[in-house]
């Protein structure tokens, strides 16, 4: 059992006047209307640090917390490595199935939380994420200076990523781009994913892959990725809208927009953070925010 979480956050606009019920049931599909009714009478939820009742109305700018009792987490390999240490970063290799941050029922079996054991006085804070089921290398600051130049060159686009992904089919160019946008899709359980959208659409984002091809198998190739931009799920997106999905991807399929049928095995629509497919984070590129040196680290694949 970990040892239970508050969800903090604050009424805004499209929340005034909705009751506290009302609230929870439309924003967190997760658990349904019994479930939030019982947590609100049981004051597992405060409102501005006070117990309320299911029909109390909000009003803009009042304070909510969910205090989630302890649960048992899902079980997924904890252990990672760590490839390059100083004062300033750090860059480890995590497993696929280890999320990098608490979300979805992980709380502690997380790199994050993970990390606190090991650096409890000064936790490293990661620069970016990996889905769950994407294994390999994620860049952490540590001192002040490297959480705040690192975030500027990741938001200059000027780090350096580059991917190895096991593609599903063999047919392809051996150098390919591309430029698919990423956005919002609708989803049933979870309000919208990303997945590949058109151009004109509200939500696009423009989005940059150029793809090497490294091996070709009988059934599938071995792609080097490197991605010049970092939407969500980017180069499991850009890959299936090529018509090339990952193996083993339980959610993109060719078109590169989200599966709708339910998964044999659990019985449930697939989500981002199933894992399965092949991806894996080889090398990382940057400028070192202390000595300016241009530092590249790469991150075997796994056994």
């Amino acid at each position: 059992m970990n040892q239970g979480w508050v969800y903090r956050e604050q009424v805004g606009k499209a929340g005034e006047g909705q009751t506290l019920l009302d609230y929870y049931v439309q924003r967190y599909s997760h658990s349904g209307e019994d479930e939030w009714r019982s947590r609100i009478l049981s004051h597992q939820i405060l409102l501005n640090n006070q117990p309320a009742q299911p029909d109390t109305k909000l009003e803009r700018g009042q304070k909510l917390a969910y205090h989630r009792p302890p649960w048992q987490e899902p079980d997924v390999p904890l252990e990672f490595d760590v490839i390059y240490e100083d004062v300033d970063l750090l860059a480890v290799a995590k497993p696929s199935g280890l999320p990098v941050m608490p979300g979805a029922g992980f709380l502690e079996h997380t790199l994050l939380g993970q990390l606190k054991k090991h650096y409890p006085s000064e936790t490293p804070v990661p620069i970016h994420r990996l889905g769950r089921g994407t294994s390999g290398l994620v860049l952490l600051g540590r001192s002040p200076l490297a959480k705040s130049e690192l975030t500027r060159q990741m938001r200059d686009r000027t780090i350096h990523k580059v991917y190895r992904a096991l593609a599903s089919e063999t047919e392809m160019p051996d150098e390919f781009t591309i430029k698919t946008a990423i956005g919002k899709v609708p989803h049933p359980t979870m309000g919208y994913i990303y997945g590949a959208v058109a151009e004109d659409d509200p939500s696009a984002s423009f989005a940059h892959s150029e793809c090497q091809v490294l091996r070709r198998d009988a059934e599938a190739t071995l792609l080097e990725v490197t991605i010049l931009t970092g939407r969500p799920h980017q180069i499991r997106i850009h890959l299936a809208a090529a018509g090339y999905p990952l193996v083993g991807d339980p959610l993109y399929a060719i078109g590169g927009v989200p599966k709708l049928t339910l998964n044999p095995e659990t019985g449930q629509l697939p989500v981002p953070g199933d894992c399965g497919y092949q991806l894996h984070a080889w090398q990382i590129g940057f400028q070192h925010p202390r000595t300016q040196q241009t530092i590249r680290i790469d991150a075997p694949l796994p056994g």
